[in-house]
């Protein structure tokens, strides 16, 4: 396997999960869709508010809207013809497998620690033959030499892994999307390392 062609033709017939539709869930979504992943599936309950801009893939006019609603406009822009399956909910314990068990792999893309734990831990025990790619460390700017892949079994962590949020160190669009789109890559290696 070596073409372009190839590579879309195995790409396309993949569908991967997003958790998620902020900073981590919208840009790595945005670089799936321009890949030619076949397609998305993405949860978030969340609406898009001004303070989104610094780092997702929303803009100012969507203040308000839905994210999911938001996130599925800016992906048809994108690629007009794309398959995407937006749920307005919030992932749950009692919902993930509905949502994510027909998926190839699922990217975690949660803001708040104990979601992460939440569903990377239910993915491992529930849907262990789904791999899951997850972040940790993108808060604040620089060290990008530091931002890595780490892989334990079937769970792929993206970030340093270090560098929580806060009012100090805020996620900031550089870094954010850096990750999202080692996320993003993360998945593209999974899928292609399987068809060689």
């Amino acid at each position: 396997m070596s073409t372009f062609n190839q590579i879309r033709t195995i790409l396309s017939q993949k569908t991967i999960g997003i958790a998620g539709a902020g900073g981590l869930g919208s840009n790595c979504a945005a670089s799936l869709i321009r890949s030619g992943i076949g397609k998305l599936i993405i949860a978030d309950f969340d609406v898009v508010t001004d303070a989104n801009l610094n780092r997702q893939f929303f803009f100012h006019d969507q203040i308000g809207e839905r994210k999911v609603d938001a996130l599925r406009d800016n992906l048809l822009r994108i690629c007009p013809f794309a398959s995407l399956q937006m749920h307005n909910i919030k992932v749950s314990p009692e919902n993930i497998s509905l949502l994510f068990s027909t998926c190839d792999i699922v990217v975690e893309a949660f803001d708040l620690a104990d979601q992460k734990q939440m569903l990377i831990e239910y993915m491992l025990e529930n849907l262990p033959h789904i791999p899951v790619v997850a972040a940790s460390g993108l808060a604040g700017w620089g060290g990008a030499d530091m931002l890595r892949t780490i892989r334990s079994g079937s769970l792929y962590i993206c970030g340093d892994e270090t560098s929580e949020v806060s009012d100090e160190n805020p996620p900031l669009a550089p870094k954010v999307n850096i990750v999202s789109n080692l996320q993003a890559d993360t998945v593209l290696g999974i899928l292609l390392s399987e068809n060689k």
